[in-house]
Protein backbone atom coordinates (compact mmCIF):
# COMPACT_ATOMS: atom_id res chain seq x y z
CA UNK A 1 0.00 0.00 0.00
CA UNK A 2 1.35 3.28 -1.04
CA UNK A 3 0.72 6.78 0.34
CA UNK A 4 1.62 10.24 -0.35
CA UNK A 5 3.44 12.98 1.46
CA UNK A 6 4.35 16.60 0.23
CA UNK A 7 7.63 17.81 -0.56
CA UNK A 8 9.68 21.12 -0.64
CA UNK A 9 7.55 22.11 -4.03
CA UNK A 10 4.11 20.84 -2.98
CA UNK A 11 4.10 18.07 -5.24
CA UNK A 12 2.71 14.62 -4.15
CA UNK A 13 5.69 12.24 -3.42
CA UNK A 14 4.87 8.71 -3.28
CA UNK A 15 5.79 6.48 -0.51
CA UNK A 16 7.41 3.46 -1.43
CA UNK A 17 8.71 4.72 -5.01
CA UNK A 18 12.27 5.63 -5.94
CA UNK A 19 11.91 9.95 -7.20
CA UNK A 20 14.19 12.36 -7.67
CA UNK A 21 15.58 14.37 -5.60
CA UNK A 22 18.44 16.92 -4.01
CA UNK A 23 20.62 16.19 -1.05
CA UNK A 24 18.45 19.12 0.22
CA UNK A 25 15.50 17.22 -0.11
CA UNK A 26 16.85 14.34 1.79
CA UNK A 27 17.73 16.28 4.47
CA UNK A 28 14.20 18.06 4.49
CA UNK A 29 12.68 14.99 4.57
CA UNK A 30 15.08 13.28 7.69
CA UNK A 31 14.55 16.27 9.49
CA UNK A 32 10.69 15.93 9.11
CA UNK A 33 9.39 12.90 9.25
CA UNK A 34 9.11 10.65 12.14
CA UNK A 35 12.08 7.84 11.98
CA UNK A 36 10.22 5.17 14.19
CA UNK A 37 7.59 5.31 11.09
CA UNK A 38 9.62 6.07 8.12
CA UNK A 39 13.24 4.46 6.39
CA UNK A 40 14.98 7.17 3.91
CA UNK A 41 17.40 5.78 1.29
CA UNK A 42 19.09 8.58 -1.18
CA UNK A 43 21.33 6.93 -3.92
CA UNK A 44 22.88 9.01 -7.54
CA UNK A 45 20.12 11.88 -6.65
CA UNK A 46 17.09 9.53 -6.00
CA UNK A 47 14.92 9.40 -3.29
CA UNK A 48 13.04 6.41 -1.34
CA UNK A 49 11.17 6.63 1.65
CA UNK A 50 9.78 3.33 2.98
CA UNK A 51 6.51 3.51 5.68
CA UNK A 52 7.27 1.17 8.80
CA UNK A 53 3.85 0.46 9.43
CA UNK A 54 2.94 -1.61 6.78
CA UNK A 55 5.43 -3.78 6.57
CA UNK A 56 3.66 -6.44 8.76
CA UNK A 57 3.95 -10.03 10.64
CA UNK A 58 6.05 -11.72 8.69
CA UNK A 59 8.63 -9.25 7.58
CA UNK A 60 8.68 -8.84 11.55
CA UNK A 61 9.19 -12.59 12.12
CA UNK A 62 12.07 -12.62 9.72
CA UNK A 63 13.66 -9.52 10.97
CA UNK A 64 13.80 -10.61 14.65
CA UNK A 65 14.49 -13.79 13.31
CA UNK A 66 17.82 -12.79 11.91
CA UNK A 67 18.80 -10.88 15.07
CA UNK A 68 18.11 -14.11 17.10
CA UNK A 69 20.25 -15.97 15.07
CA UNK A 70 22.80 -13.24 15.23
CA UNK A 71 22.79 -13.50 19.21
CA UNK A 72 23.49 -17.77 19.11
CA UNK A 73 26.15 -17.06 16.49
CA UNK A 74 28.10 -14.99 18.65
CA UNK A 75 27.66 -16.93 21.25
CA UNK A 76 29.02 -19.99 19.54
CA UNK A 77 31.87 -17.48 18.71
CA UNK A 78 32.51 -15.23 21.91
CA UNK A 79 35.94 -14.28 21.00
CA UNK A 80 34.69 -12.04 18.52
CA UNK A 81 32.87 -8.85 19.27
CA UNK A 82 30.07 -8.00 17.18
CA UNK A 83 26.95 -5.25 17.27
CA UNK A 84 23.64 -5.30 15.61
CA UNK A 85 22.33 -2.27 14.94
CA UNK A 86 19.08 -2.76 12.38
CA UNK A 87 17.26 -0.02 10.95
CA UNK A 88 19.57 2.27 11.64
CA UNK A 89 19.68 5.33 9.33
CA UNK A 90 23.28 5.21 7.66
CA UNK A 91 24.18 8.70 5.93
CA UNK A 92 27.61 9.25 4.28
CA UNK A 93 27.05 13.63 3.86
CA UNK A 94 25.79 14.39 -0.01
CA UNK A 95 26.18 10.97 -1.21
CA UNK A 96 24.31 8.69 0.02
CA UNK A 97 21.95 7.09 2.76
CA UNK A 98 19.96 4.26 3.98
CA UNK A 99 18.22 2.27 6.61
CA UNK A 100 18.40 -1.55 6.22
CA UNK A 101 16.90 -3.91 8.31
CA UNK A 102 20.30 -5.71 9.11
CA UNK A 103 23.00 -3.92 9.99
CA UNK A 104 25.97 -5.55 11.53
CA UNK A 105 29.20 -4.25 13.10
CA UNK A 106 32.24 -6.84 13.53
CA UNK A 107 34.81 -5.77 16.26
CA UNK A 108 34.95 -3.37 18.94
CA UNK A 109 35.06 -0.23 16.41
CA UNK A 110 31.13 -0.19 16.18
CA UNK A 111 29.24 3.17 16.18
CA UNK A 112 27.91 4.33 19.76
CA UNK A 113 26.27 7.24 20.34
CA UNK A 114 26.47 10.11 22.47
CA UNK A 115 25.04 12.23 24.05
CA UNK A 116 23.94 15.48 22.28
CA UNK A 117 24.64 13.18 18.81
CA UNK A 118 22.57 13.14 16.03
CA UNK A 119 20.16 9.51 15.85
CA UNK A 120 21.98 8.17 13.05
CA UNK A 121 25.54 6.54 11.66
CA UNK A 122 27.66 9.14 10.23
CA UNK A 123 30.06 7.26 7.76
CA UNK A 124 31.89 10.47 7.33
CA UNK A 125 32.99 9.60 10.92
CA UNK A 126 32.46 5.52 11.75
CA UNK A 127 33.17 2.90 8.76
CA UNK A 128 30.55 1.42 6.90
CA UNK A 129 28.70 -2.08 8.40
CA UNK A 130 30.59 -5.54 7.67
CA UNK A 131 27.04 -6.78 6.63
CA UNK A 132 23.86 -5.66 5.63
CA UNK A 133 20.67 -6.94 5.11
CA UNK A 134 16.87 -5.98 3.76
CA UNK A 135 14.12 -8.63 4.52
CA UNK A 136 12.06 -8.36 1.30
CA UNK A 137 8.02 -9.12 1.38
CA UNK A 138 6.68 -6.34 -1.17
CA UNK A 139 10.14 -4.53 -2.07
CA UNK A 140 11.86 -7.14 -3.70
CA UNK A 141 13.01 -5.56 -6.89
CA UNK A 142 14.20 -2.50 -5.49
CA UNK A 143 16.16 -4.88 -3.15
CA UNK A 144 18.11 -6.38 -5.58
CA UNK A 145 18.38 -3.20 -7.93
CA UNK A 146 19.31 0.59 -6.55
CA UNK A 147 19.29 -1.10 -3.06
CA UNK A 148 22.40 -3.46 -3.66
CA UNK A 149 23.91 -0.41 -5.97
CA UNK A 150 23.44 2.05 -2.86
CA UNK A 151 24.88 -0.64 -0.40
CA UNK A 152 27.82 -1.47 -3.11
CA UNK A 153 28.96 2.39 -3.38
CA UNK A 154 29.05 2.37 0.65
CA UNK A 155 31.62 -0.44 0.65
CA UNK A 156 29.97 -2.76 2.38
CA UNK A 157 31.33 -5.95 2.63
CA UNK A 158 28.39 -8.29 2.19
CA UNK A 159 24.53 -8.18 1.67
CA UNK A 160 21.95 -10.68 2.15
CA UNK A 161 18.53 -10.15 0.66
CA UNK A 162 16.04 -12.23 2.14
CA UNK A 163 12.98 -12.92 0.05
CA UNK A 164 9.64 -13.66 2.63
CA UNK A 165 7.96 -15.61 0.19
CA UNK A 166 10.29 -17.37 -1.92
CA UNK A 167 12.11 -18.28 1.71
CA UNK A 168 15.41 -18.04 0.11
CA UNK A 169 18.61 -15.52 0.47
CA UNK A 170 20.44 -13.51 -2.16
CA UNK A 171 24.04 -13.33 -0.67
CA UNK A 172 26.27 -11.01 -2.17
CA UNK A 173 30.18 -10.50 -1.21
CA UNK A 174 31.66 -7.29 -2.60
CA UNK A 175 34.52 -7.57 -4.69
CA UNK A 176 37.45 -5.23 -5.06
CA UNK A 177 36.13 -3.83 -8.07
CA UNK A 178 33.40 -2.57 -6.19
CA UNK A 179 30.40 -4.82 -7.44
CA UNK A 180 29.10 -7.80 -5.42
CA UNK A 181 28.83 -11.10 -6.71
CA UNK A 182 26.54 -13.69 -5.69
CA UNK A 183 28.07 -16.12 -2.76
CA UNK A 184 27.00 -19.39 -1.10
CA UNK A 185 28.73 -19.10 2.05
CA UNK A 186 28.74 -15.70 4.12
CA UNK A 187 31.92 -14.25 4.03
CA UNK A 188 31.48 -12.05 6.90
CA UNK A 189 30.37 -15.21 9.09
CA UNK A 190 32.84 -17.63 9.01
CA UNK A 191 31.67 -19.83 5.91
CA UNK A 192 28.72 -20.04 7.49
CA UNK A 193 26.62 -21.70 4.51
CA UNK A 194 23.74 -19.33 3.36
CA UNK A 195 21.69 -22.82 1.92
CA UNK A 196 21.36 -23.45 6.32
CA UNK A 197 20.15 -19.74 6.34
CA UNK A 198 17.49 -20.68 4.08
CA UNK A 199 16.45 -24.00 5.57
CA UNK A 200 16.00 -21.96 8.99
CA UNK A 201 13.50 -19.43 7.16
CA UNK A 202 11.67 -22.56 6.27
CA UNK A 203 11.61 -23.74 9.74
CA UNK A 204 9.24 -21.12 10.23
CA UNK A 205 6.23 -23.11 8.77
CA UNK A 206 6.69 -25.43 12.00
CA UNK A 207 6.73 -22.85 14.66
CA UNK A 208 7.44 -19.64 15.87
CA UNK A 209 10.75 -17.54 14.61
CA UNK A 210 12.50 -18.51 18.47
CA UNK A 211 11.74 -21.84 17.50
CA UNK A 212 13.45 -21.70 14.47
CA UNK A 213 16.23 -20.15 15.74
CA UNK A 214 17.19 -22.48 17.77
CA UNK A 215 17.02 -25.29 15.42
CA UNK A 216 19.64 -23.34 13.56
CA UNK A 217 21.63 -23.30 16.53
CA UNK A 218 21.17 -26.77 17.48
CA UNK A 219 22.56 -27.10 13.43
CA UNK A 220 25.05 -24.61 13.53
CA UNK A 221 26.47 -26.27 16.54
CA UNK A 222 27.30 -29.46 14.75
CA UNK A 223 29.12 -27.82 11.84
CA UNK A 224 31.55 -26.51 14.04
CA UNK A 225 32.55 -23.64 11.60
Amino acid sequence: MTSSVLNAAEQPFIVGQWHKASWRDYLEYRDRLDPDQYRLFFHQGNLLIVEMGWEGIDHAALSDLFIIIFGFWFGLHSEQTASSLGRCLLEKETDQSGAPDLVLYLGDDYPQWRSGEPRRIDLNKWRAPDLVGEISDTSLPTDLDEKKQLYAALGIAEYWVVDVRGQRIFAFSLQPEGKYKVCEQSQVLASLPISLLEETIRQLGKGSNISAAAWFNQQVSKLNL
